[in-house]
């Protein structure tokens, strides 16, 4: 099933988004990602059926913080 999930990020530049690219595209089930940097909370935008967990899991292994926007 296709969801759209957000987390706020330290993903705060062009660079880290270069940095974090390779990783979220190698996540089954990411269709498609993106981080709105100009937002406070820097927000990662996931499209696709790939889990929270994942996704959490890729970006810190970035070495970037993530949390569910919840939060």
């Amino acid at each position: 099933m296709t969801s759209i999930q957000s987390f706020k990020t330290s993903i705060n530049c062009s660079s880290c988004v270069r940095s974090v690219t390779p990783f979220l595209d190698d996540v089954d089930g990411v269709t498609i990602w993106r981080v709105n940097v100009e937002d406070d909370r820097k927000v990662l935008t996931v499209e696709g059926s790939a889990t929270e967990q994942d996704i959490i899991k890729v970006v810190q292994e970035a070495g970037f913080d993530i949390a569910p926007l919840g939060e």
